[in-house]
């Protein structure tokens, strides 16, 4: 599948390795950026042709519009795509305002094309070993979970400059990847409960070298974010995003069963230490990953899709699962300014398991194989 990238950012780099040298069903072809010398450094990097997003709409071969840029931009660059029939993956989120997210979803139904979209690391071994270890009923019948993770956002803001504006908040930015992996495992949300702060409304540009050295900017989202989640399975949750910490980041993700507990990695990345503790066991034990794809793997996802498109079947990182974690996301925001529960309307199927197996090497050495995912 003929496919092109825009944004051409820090992110852009892992996609394109991985979508050039790992995946063979894409086909890497052009890539457009806000700057044209950015677009132009990475074309000459990787072998492909500096363009624009009006050229590469225009262009009747490619298939698939990958959208690394940040969320704020999403909108409109996937609205542009879609009407110019292309398939889209984007990074996370699709879009922070809700009503725009089911505008692209239906836009894209309308249209009978695939919208998909980041994070897709719950395609990685450590969450799709979780995955078969709760449908195996290795902790029995889930009951409750929790997902929790800091951050120091003040050292991030003068770097990662979208992070201070609207829609881009600890939520938004990094809460995404815990609350689409508990979607991916848990299935839909149908009310939530939340609360959520700005600690710090402004910050100081503190590196001496920078012109703005000195100057105040303002941070125009959450830092905080907590909430209760109940499941439309019955399962109880609750999310505590901290950006108002410190580094390392400790993040966490343990799911309660009523014959054990399962203990998950970070889910901002593929692979890493999952731990299961069942009744009667003193100290968890490490389980062995037995799914692929266990190192940085962005851009599995929209392999995935082209994958799915080709054998006329649902992809796993759908729309359907980001748009709800858009509104589960808007609904804790707006549980905190009415101090009421929010009812969660969206659904979506929860996204079907990868078989078992290190296939990310198998698919390597036998290309055709990727249709059997």
């Amino acid at each position: 599948m003929k496919t092109a990238v825009v944004g051409c950012g820090a992110i852009s780099d892992i996609y394109l390795q991985n979508m050039i040298q790992r995946f063979s069903c894409l086909e890497v072809v052009s890539c457009c950026a806000k700057h044209r010398s950015s677009a132009e450094k990475k074309a000459a990097q990787y072998g492909l042709q500096a363009s624009t997003l009006d050229a590469i709409c225009a262009d009747p071969s490619i298939e698939l519009i990958v959208n690394l840029t940040p969320a704020t931009e999403h909108t409109a660059i996937i609205r542009q795509a879609l009407e110019a029939g292309k398939h889209v993956y984007t990074e996370k989120v699709l879009t922070a305002d809700f009503e725009e997210a089911k505008e692209l979803l239906a836009l894209a139904d309308a249209r009978g094309l695939r919208l998909g979209c980041a994070p897709d690391t719950f395609l990685g071994g450590a969450l799709q070993t979780a995955r078969w270890a709760l449908d195996g009923g290795m902790i029995g019948e889930v009951t409750s979970v929790q997902a929790f993770v800091n951050r120091d956002m003040l050292a991030l803001y003068p770097v990662y400059r979208f992070t201070t504006t609207p829609g881009a908040g600890i939520g938004f930015d990094l809460g995404i990847y815990y609350l689409t992996a508990l979607l991916s495992l848990l299935g839909p949300v149908q009310e939530v409960c939340g609360m959520t702060a700005t600690r710090h409304s402004f910050g100081v540009f503190d590196d001496p070298s920078s012109p703005e050295f000195g100057q105040r900017y303002a941070v125009e989202n959450e830092d905080q974010m907590m909430a209760v989640l109940s499941f439309a399975s019955g399962v109880l949750g609750t999310l505590h995003f901290s950006g108002t910490s410190i580094f390392p980041e400790c993040p966490g993700i343990w799911i309660y069963g009523t014959q054990g507990i399962l203990r998950l990695p970070d889910p901002n990345g593929f692979g890493g230490e999952l731990t299961l503790q069942q009744k009667g066991m003193q100290t968890p034990v490490v389980l062995p990953l037995n799914h692929g794809f266990c190192g940085n793997s962005r851009g599995l996802g929209c392999a995935e899709l082209a994958w799915a498109v080709r054998q006329n079947r649902p992809h796993r990182a759908s729309a359907q699962m980001a748009v709800h974690a858009v509104e589960v996301l808007n609904a804790i925001v707006q549980s905190s300014q009415t101090k009421r529960h929010q009812t969660v309307e969206t659904r979506f199927e929860r996204p079907a398991p990868l078989p078992v197996g290190h296939l990310d090497q198998y698919v390597q050495t036998n290309p055709e194989s990727a249709l059997i995912l």
